[in-house]
């Protein structure tokens, strides 16, 4: 590939377009965006197919469907009464992205350091985003917004949400066998179609791109370090990070905080019907964006200090006990929540609801007291997961208020530690053994760099730099196309 002929058709497209792509920094400080920007954004919806709204892929987006501007990260904390924990436990809010979820940001990466460095030609290529959900919807999203054409890849038993919605993106889709856990069926597929196509597609693999979890590192790290800030006072403890492993993007996060809060505990989450990093294990499960039966090339495992097992099915009875009518009015009348946090509670989707279990788990298995703060993400909201909520319906029948109280003591307030497991190292080396079936064996890494990723220090420390190189090329970048100089 001729990277300078490729380069030259990106610049001309994305000026064509009308598109400026933003820094990693501007996501993560929007008060450096230009000032005629901001104004602009002023008439565009938050998920208008607009290329500006490349620059609300921030944690900082005001929370209104249209107009919006800029300020605090977005966040939750959950109360005592919800969690029956004492810890402070704070949720990073994803809904106010564009698309509804932070994967707009976990595709960015990927597709902008191939687009600015001449190796991904807009003009007759293809994005194809191998997914389990909301990565391909970020990735048809962006893909849009930068001039580019998608090919989303997913499994059938996906919520409906997500296939309208790629339909409505011009997204080519394609369906494979099986549910969440399934990717190997994914990866089969995406074979074929570069088998098929050829050159046509260039595949951006979530499970194996560092500008996913370089996003995290770059942009939900600070954030998260800015709200504890925000928040803590001098005796307050950032104790503990948990989230769930889907592709392990959001764990790059991690990484950064460790820098950071040197003491900071850091557990992967998985679906309990599928263990992997437990024990090993396979299977299917309902928690939607997590859990996949393998471990991602880009999970850097030695900064793991703990994972655990979610329950899938008190997952779904949570959900429900969270968006039914029946459980509000337990909640508010019974549980003592605050009415204003019950009525917030549809800004947790299925697996952000895993991520509150799993922060629950941390602080019950640490003894935390007030003085400990426990960070994480709602990934995406119940936007996403209406048809669940029917399924549930149909499959449970309707829901009482003697429903929520069991639920709410069963399933919440009795949340336990059981299926964790604080890793050793030797813990940690099973764990990152098992890239190699997936990632050696069948997707052509090489020994060598699976050996680095474990026993090279700099490996991952380099890694994790290279948003200050990308920063330096996009804005290089956006003053080749000169569509910058129109809002300076």
């Amino acid at each position: 590939m001729d990277t300078e002929k490729v380069l030259n058709n990106t610049i001309k497209r994305c000026r064509e377009q009308h598109i400026i792509i933003p820094t990693y920094e501007q996501m993560r400080n929007p008060e450096l965006i230009p000032e005629k920007i901001k104004a602009k954004l002023k008439n565009i919806g938050l998920w208008d197919l607009n290329p500006l709204n490349l620059f609300r892929i921030s944690w900082k987006n005001e929370p209104t469907d249209f107009g919006g501007g800029f300020g605090p990260v977005n966040f939750l904390e959950i109360p005592h009464e919800l969690s029956g924990v004492k810890a402070r436990i704070i949720m990073l809010i994803g809904k106010y992205f564009p698309t509804g979820a932070h994967k707009v940001g976990a595709t960015f990466g990927p597709l902008v350091e191939k687009l600015i460095s001449g190796r991904f030609d807009p003009t007759r290529q293809k994005a194809l985003w191998p997914s389990t959900g909301n990565y391909c919807r970020g990735g048809a999203y962006d893909s849009y917004l930068l001039g580019c054409h998608s090919i989303a890849v997913l499994p059938e038993e996906m919520s409906s949400e997500r296939f309208e919605w790629l339909e409505k993106v011009g997204a080519e889709i394609f369906a494979t066998p099986g549910c969440e856990s399934n990717v190997k069926e994914i990866y089969d597929k995406v074979k074929e179609l570069e088998a098929q196509r050829g050159d046509e597609i260039v595949t951006l693999n979530q499970f194996a791109e560092i500008g996913n979890p370089l996003w995290h590192y770059a942009v939900t790290g600070p954030a998260m370090e800015e709200v504890f800030h925000q928040i803590g006072d001098e005796r307050s403890k950032f104790s503990a990070l948990f989230l769930t492993q889907g592709s392990a993007g959001t764990l790059g996060s991690g990484d950064y905080l460790r820098e950071k809060f040197p003491l900071v505990k850091v557990c992967a989450g998985e679906a309990l019907q599928c263990p992997t990093l437990l024990y090993n294990g396979y299977g299917g499960h309902r928690i939607e964006g997590i859990g996949d039966k393998h471990v991602p090339w880009i999970h850097n495992i030695r900064n793991t200090d703990m994972v655990a097992g979610i329950d899938d099915e008190a997952n779904m009875r949570i959900m429900r006990l969270f968006n039914e009518k029946e459980g509000h009015e337990f909640l508010k009348n019974s549980a003592s929540v605050d009415p204003e946090i019950v009525d917030r509670l549809h800004l947790l989707g299925i697996s952000s609801i895993a991520n509150l279990m799993g922060s629950i788990k941390m602080a019950k298995y640490y003894e935390m007291n007030e003085k400990d703060v426990i960070f994480t993400v709602a990934t995406d909201s119940m936007e996403m997961y209406r048809s669940r909520m029917v399924e549930e319906r149909e499959r449970l029948g309707e829901y009482s208020g003697k429903t929520a109280a069991t639920d709410f003591e069963a399933q919440l307030m009795g949340i336990k530690t059981d299926h964790m497991l604080e890793l050793s190292y030797y813990d940690k080396k099973r764990i990152h053994n098992l890239k190699y079936f997936t990632w050696i064996e069948q997707q052509g890494k090489t020994v060598e760099e699976l050996n680095r990723q474990w026993f090279d220090d700099q490996y991952w420390a380099d890694e994790w730099q290279k948003h200050k190189i990308w920063d330096e090329k996009i804005t290089e970048f956006n003053e080749k196309t000169g569509i910058i100089n129109e809002y300076k």
